[in-house]
């Protein structure tokens, strides 16, 4: 009896580990989704790095693209410039977009007053993206733009940069909503 009670633990034992291969769990994607914790400015600067009066609250009159809160740039016709900045990491392999909602509100007529948008990733010269001026427009308007993958981790750095001249009349940039989707 004891020999035929190791014959089946033996068995058992057998059937037990080669009766299913093993593999390691699943590990998340690391391209997918959102990437950055304060994309609407809802918590004020949190996660960005800013100038004096850039996140303020939406009201009735300029709300914000959604939520409640925004970063404005300018709006003061005196010669000055505002930043806001914040970096990100982007896993090997993976391609960052990165989408805003930009809006102007303006009483200038020739071009003096810009909000230039920047995305610098490691490995590539930074470049501005986009050169915007007082006639962008007083409704939300969406724009885009993407790192590119490559085989190394990298970060990226997106910079919003704008410039007034005092004089040519007043123009405040708003911007809301900025997405960073890896994918």
């Amino acid at each position: 009896m004891k020999g035929f009670a190791t014959t089946v633990s033996a068995a058992l034992l057998l059937l037990t580990t080669g009766s299913a291969p093993y593999a390691p769990p699943a590990a998340d994607a690391p391209c997918t989704g959102q990437i950055h914790a304060n994309p609407g400015f809802e918590r004020g600067t949190t996660g960005w790095t800013a100038g004096p009066r850039i996140i303020v609250l939406g009201d009735p009159t300029r709300p914000a693209h959604s939520g409640r809160a925004y970063a404005t740039f300018a709006g003061l016709d005196v010669t000055h410039t505002d930043l806001l900045r914040t970096t990100v990491t982007v896993p090997a392999d993976c391609e960052l977009t990165v989408r805003f909602w930009v809006r102007t509100t303006t009483t200038e007529i020739s071009r003096g007053d810009y909000l230039n948008v920047g995305l610098a990733v490691t490995g590539i010269p930074p470049k501005t993206r986009f050169s915007l001026a007082f006639d962008g427009g007083a409704q939300w308007r969406q724009y885009s733009m993407s790192t590119g993958t490559a085989t190394t981790e990298r970060t990226a750095t997106v910079s919003f940069l704008a410039s007034e001249t005092a004089g040519n009349g007043v123009t405040a940039f708003d911007v809301d909503d900025v997405t960073f989707t890896l994918s």
